[in-house]
């Protein structure tokens, strides 16, 4: 079987980072800055695996479950902090929210 080299795996992982950072700085809806955001946190658990496999140990596919937790909670928070915005001001668009004024 043949391997895969390991520059494949950070090309494809640096590429999804900069999408990330791209949609981040670009983009003004709420939601597409949020999926860029979980974008980068899958680019860099890419890394960590690819890494430890590389190197033969598992410190950092166990941290990659720590992340993917963390995401997890920032996925449900996240979501319900935008769901409350778009309640109260109709809009999840960046420029135009402001919640310190009433």
């Amino acid at each position: 079987m043949n391997n895969i080299p390991i520059e494949y795996y950070l090309i494809l992982s640096a590429l999804m980072f900069a999408v990330g950072i791209t949609g981040v700085l670009i983009r003004r809806n709420a939601i597409v800055v949020f999926m860029s955001i979980e974008l980068m946190l899958n680019s860099a658990n890419l890394s960590l695996v690819t890494f430890s496999s590389y190197l033969g140990n598992s410190i950092g596919q166990i941290f990659v479950f720590f992340v993917m937790t963390v995401a997890a909670a920032e996925a449900a928070v996240g979501l319900a902090i935008i769901i409350a915005i778009f309640r109260n001001k109709l809009n999840v668009n960046i420029d135009e929210i402001n919640i310190f004024k009433w």
